[in-house]
């Protein structure tokens, strides 16, 4: 495809081992491997892993040793502590002790209490209740002032941190690599498709990759890879709508694009560099640039959307009968290497733009794009055209329960009112209440598009109208 570019191998091998390896998913999760070094003692030893994702999944960890000459490292038991030091944790774990209170005043003066904390209002896991102060024999049911702590634990959690009881055959700085799955991580493509001011089916299409992090936790210096397709996982956290925006465009000349291939039964995408992705941030990384794609947009008027052949004969007569005026307007595109394009597209939503004669681009509509593999034609359904309208009416209906026939007559009229350019719409027929069916006669040619549906495409004067006519016999 054109500009779809460069491969990974560029990067120095240092560039890639210096930060964490993070593998996204476009379901709200990621796999995370970073290099961390641990002192071990001989034998059994408490070793802390701090700066983990909150949203980690503990029993999916798992450790790897990267020392020339092995530990014989062991994971006894492992705690995943994710409850980090806060004031109310705090407070919490100063429960029966007397402690020390700054109350502020509005004439801005400091009063301080002093009394014994019977209950902090902090609950383990969530929630709150009421605290409890015991201050010169009196008690009360709140804090009477800001806390202050003579001091913080050297040992105390700051960050979510895995505590592992670790058994090694010797003593000294162990290099490993831990790596673990969590939510809190996805991505999705967005695309932008936009066509010229005056005429053609020739448009510049381009994609981003938007990376979300609600993890809790900064990823600096991350080499990320993305999964594209549908990975079954029991259970999908749903993310949370990110803080901050970053933009990281490509600069194709120097760092190129993203590289694109197969991966099991998915496709995977590699950053071309190493990105700092921080916790509540959403970043964009431009993945796709490939101008003058060529499209095919045309005008579709199928008011029976929904309606179709469920076995049986349907005798009802109100049944495929419907009021809807819209036509809407459609968009196919050819997902190949000679449309400047060929590669499998992930899931997202596409934009589209059109060009006006003063240059701006102005929004049109969007839907939502699904995984499309190579090859693959791209339709997008793009809302209705505001100049054209339909008008469907049945004309005849018949019943002969005794031959076992129906027949039914439509007429559909298309007004096209655009001042100078004639149109082309297609007119989609679902011939729906029973197995066999034949079109009797019709005002114009027709294409069988299925077992149940026709296709008329209806020519439309500017300024004018096409009317439409057919019957359908029905047997059964």
């Amino acid at each position: 495809m054109k500009k779809l570019v460069l491969f990974l191998g560029w990067l120095p091998a240092a560039a890639l081992a210096a930060g964490p390896q993070v593998t996204i998913y476009n379901d709200g999760f990621a796999t995370v491997k970073e290099d961390r070094t641990l002192a071990l003692a001989e034998g059994v030893s408490e070793v802390r892993v701090t700066d983990m994702s909150r949203q980690l999944e503990p029993d999916s960890v798992m450790l790897r040793e990267l020392s020339a000459e092995p530990f014989g490292v062991q994971i006894l038991e492992q705690s995943f502590v994710n409850d980090p030091l806060t004031e109310g944790l705090l407070l919490y774990q100063m429960e029966g002790k007397t402690l020390r209170f700054e109350e502020k005043r509005e004439d801005g003066t400091v009063k301080e209490h002093v009394g014994k904390l019977v209950r902090s209002g902090y609950v383990p896991g969530g929630g709150s209740e009421q605290p409890i102060v015991e201050e010169d024999g009196a008690v009360r049911f709140s804090l009477p002032g800001q806390p202050v702590f003579e001091g913080i634990d050297p040992n105390a959690f700051l960050k979510p941190s895995l505590v592992w009881q670790i058994a090694s055959k010797k003593a000294g700085e162990c290099p490993i690599e831990v790596a673990y799955v969590t939510a809190g991580m996805s991505w999705e493509a967005t695309y932008n498709l936009v066509m010229p001011a005056e005429g053609g089916d020739v448009f510049d299409f381009s994609g981003w990759i938007s990376l979300r992090n609600d993890t809790g936790k900064d990823f600096v210096d991350a080499a990320v890879k993305l999964i594209a397709g549908d990975v079954q996982k029991v259970e999908q956290p749903v993310p949370r709508m990110p803080k901050r925006l970053a933009f990281a465009a490509a600069a194709e000349a120097e760092f190129g694009m993203p590289e694109e291939r197969a991966f099991d039964e998915f496709h995977l995408y590699t950053l071309p560099r190493p990105v700092r992705v921080r916790n509540n941030e959403l970043k964009q990384v431009e993945f796709l640039r490939a101008p003058g794609v060529k499209g095919n947009r045309y005008y579709v008027y199928n008011p029976l959307v929904g309606y179709g052949y469920y076995g049986g004969v349907q005798l009802d007569p109100d049944y495929g009968t419907t009021a809807d005026k819209k036509v809407g307007v459609r968009i196919e595109i050819s997902n190949s290497e000679t449309n400047g394009l060929g590669v499998p597209l992930p899931k997202g939503r596409m934009r589209l733009y059109r060009t006006d004669v003063d240059g701006r681009r102005e929004f049109t509509g969007e839907n939502q794009l699904d995984h499309l593999p190579k090859n693959e034609l791209l339709k997008l359904d793009m809302g209705s055209a505001f100049d054209l309208v339909g008008e469907r009416k049945r004309m005849d209906f018949r019943v002969d329960t005794t031959a076992k026939t129906m027949t039914e007559s439509f007429e559909i009229k298309l007004r096209n009112r655009k001042e100078k350019d004639a149109v082309e719409i297609r007119v989609v027929e679902p011939l729906v209440r029973c197995a066999n069916w034949k079109v009797a006669s019709s005002s114009l040619p027709y294409e069988k598009i299925d077992s149940h549906a026709v296709e008329f495409r209806v020519p439309v004067p500017a300024d004018g109208e096409t009317v439409l006519t057919y019957t359908v016999n029905y047997r059964w």
